[in-house]
């Protein structure tokens, strides 16, 4: 009997995927943003061997191999676009915050884990980094403002970093805390913002598979305004619970409030799992823009990835699980 095999129907061939030296050459989808020439420039210092990313330590660790298990069915995003459109309020407000996030100094990097764990730790991000193997997976990326995007991530998973940190019986949440500089995140001396920056998930979803701590981005280190050098993935939810630049996780059993959420909690929940059929206050979610296109196109319950999370939710009564 010749062996079938069933694929996940957010999982496609490799062959879908644009190849990096492909979508790198399309620098005139770059123009449809008015900023060619500035793309130009962003990718000449983000590429490999040239500018920030030749002189990270942890340079020696790309291109990882890719997990085959986590792939996209759109044409990855290309790098000149993504590095030039970023959400980073601690740099601003304006999706243009490349440059300013450059002043970011991510290394040394330390990170404290604490809270209900058997042994609290300070660790280098340089050595957390060399701890756990490295692996790259396709994501597709949704934002709350009906954009998305498809990136090639670097990391490994969160489930690992909990296994590192013993967490007690107790523990019933993961609390993420960003950097606290306002001399360098000029956006943080905005004081109406709760800073810094906090996140939260559940313990469940902290070990699903696809919860991923991301170090890099494109076969090599992460770049600053993708949030250097350790940021969250969580592909089922909005993009804002995707924490950037890692500095604290803290094991709690009290449910953390994210900063959206105390920012403004009649439009942004602690669960934030996407859901074209729940509108935002302010705009509807049933369609997103597709950012190197500008096609629209439809939204799919958990962002596609409905088959490996929605068991975390079937037994939650009365909770606001989007927005």
């Amino acid at each position: 009997m010749a062996h079938i095999i069933h694929r996940k129907d957010w999982a496609i061939s490799e062959s879908l995927a644009t190849p990096e030296e492909v979508f790198l050459s399309r620098r005139q989808l770059v123009k449809g943003f008015g900023m060619a020439g500035l793309g130009l420039a962003a990718a000449a210092a983000l590429r490999p061997g040239r500018g920030l990313a030749a002189a990270d330590p942890t340079a020696n660790l790309y291109p990882a191999e890719r997990n085959e298990a986590y792939t996209i069915d759109r044409e990855l995003t290309p790098e000149d676009v993504n590095s030039m459109y970023n959400n980073f309020y601690e740099f601003g407000s304006h999706k243009q915050i490349w440059r300013a996030a450059q002043a970011l100094k991510t290394s040394p990097w330390d990170m404290e884990i604490d809270g209900l764990v058997e042994q609290p730790m300070t660790i280098g991000f340089e050595d957390l980094v060399r701890k756990i193997p490295l692996e790259e997976r396709l994501y597709r990326h949704r934002c709350v403002e009906a954009w998305s995007m498809t990136v090639p991530w670097t990391g490994f998973a969160l489930a690992d970093l909990v296994a590192l940190a013993k967490p007690l019986s107790s523990a019933k949440y993961v609390r993420f805390e960003t950097f606290l500089d306002p001399g360098v995140a000029t956006g943080q001396k905005q004081r109406w913002y709760p800073w810094p920056y906090v996140e939260g998930v559940t313990i469940e979803e902290a070990g699903n598979d696809l919860a991923f701590l991301v170090t890099g981005a494109y076969g090599k280190p992460l770049a600053k305004q993708f949030g250097a050098p350790i940021r969250l993935a969580l592909p089922w939810k909005y993009g804002f619970k995707s924490i950037k630049s890692i500095k604290r996780i803290t094991f709690t059993d009290t449910r953390p409030v994210s900063f959206w959420e105390e920012v403004g909690p009649a439009e942004y929940g602690f669960w934030a799992n996407v859901n074209p059929g729940v509108p935002h206050p302010r705009w509807s979610q049933k369609q997103e823009r597709v950012l190197h296109t500008g096609l629209y196109v439809q939204t799919q319950m958990f962002n596609g990835y409905g088959d490996q999370v929605a068991h975390l939710y079937k037994d939650l009564k009365g909770e606001k699980l989007y927005m």
